[in-house]
């Protein structure tokens, strides 16, 4: 029995959410395990009628959980910075979710923004390390508000964080790269005691896999061939400011936010899954968001807790639908609604 809790959140996060777990259950029936959902109203609404975001006590039973399936974090009543640092970094942090898993798959029929690039050109995974970095919320002002303002934002990178991070990317690539190499996207050349760290580590544990092929590549180099050459690319890892500009790049050449799933990972612990899309409030309850980033974020969590074969039956009759019924991708433009779009991927798990 998998204990999942689900955070439906705010805009148009219980939307896809739904759907992710329409398609949770029509494949729980066809492959035989079980589950048991446990919803928690954390987001912008609890937040704009208690003042809390995440009680500790939450915390604590998230932790006795199997994994998280978040819909969406973010509220235009709420200032900016609320939720995503008492709520998503929270929860990232706190349940030591350190590594941020982002496929990068171009299904087929999808629209692709680069030039005769196809679905077995745009296949590839970003491992971003997700407890440290410039995210670590080391900083602070001086004479805030003056002519003399200083700002101060810190890059913190741990021996130990670096290397859980790197060690990860190298057994992941050992067990589904498809051409077994990994490549590390960094910025030796001008950040020159961070990711010296971070080069050294890679070297260091790569010897451990001599069946990895061990690549390295400034991140605007990065960007410059996922646009240009994106087939290049197998495996990447980076540090977390990096992966998340790097990702969002990711979802573009992927055909947009609406097929775009991400996890959180805890190897050891639970994991958090979600479409990377954001809220979007402007198309809250009118049913055309796109839930198929919602529903590989399912396929992605059954993964880790070891439904592969379920995984693998989410992802084929996404392909299935994906590619010879929808239209289109973004919201509004599916030719189909948002549950219309949740019962075709329910009605194609075989």
């Amino acid at each position: 029995m998998h204990k999942i809790a689900t955070i439906p959140g705010d805009g148009t996060g219980p939307e896809v959410v739904r759907e992710g777990l329409k398609v949770l259950e029509a494949v729980s029936q066809k492959k035989g395990f079980k589950y048991e959902i446990i919803e928690y109203d954390l987001g912008g609404d609890r937040y704009l009628k208690t003042g809390e975001v995440v009680p500790d006590s939450v915390i604590e039973e998230l932790k006795q959980c199997n994994a998280i399936f978040l819909g969406a974090i973010g509220h235009p009543e709420v200032q900016p910075g609320i939720l995503e640092k008492g709520l998503l970094l929270r929860l990232r942090f706190d349940l030591q979710q350190y590594i941020n898993l982002r496929p990068v798959k171009l299904y087929p029929g999808v629209d692709c923004p680069l030039k005769d690039k196809g679905p077995d050109d745009i296949d590839f995974v970003v491992v971003r390390e997700n407890n440290e970095g410039l995210y670590a919320g080391i900083g602070g002002f001086l004479k805030k508000g003056t002519p003399e303002e200083v700002a101060t934002q810190e890059m913190i990178n741990t021996r130990q964080g670096v290397e859980r991070c790197i060690r990860y990317a190298f057994e992941y690539t050992r067990k589904k790269g498809k051409r077994k190499k990994l490549l590390l996207c960094a910025k030796t050349n001008v950040l020159t005691y961070a990711h010296d760290l971070w080069w050294r580590v890679f070297n260091e544990v790569g010897e451990e896999y001599s069946d990895i092929t061990r690549e390295y590549a400034h991140v605007d180099a990065t960007c410059m061939w996922m646009v240009k050459n994106p087939e290049w690319f197998d495996i990447i890892v980076t540090c977390n400011m990096f992966g998340d500009i790097i990702t969002d790049l990711g979802a573009m050449i992927q055909g947009g936010m609406g097929i775009a799933a991400g996890g959180n990972l805890n190897p050891e612990g639970v994991s958090m899954f979600e479409p990377i899309g954001g809220s979007a409030p402007k198309y809250t309850g009118k049913n055309i968001i796109n839930p198929v980033a919602a529903i590989l974020a399912c396929a992605m969590l059954l993964d880790q807790l070891g439904e592969e074969e379920a995984a693998r039956s989410i992802d084929d009759a996404v392909i299935k639908v994906v590619g010879t019924k929808l239209k289109g991708v973004n919201a509004g433009k599916m030719g189909y609604s948002t549950t219309e779009v949740g019962d075709l991927i329910a009605e194609s798990i075989t």
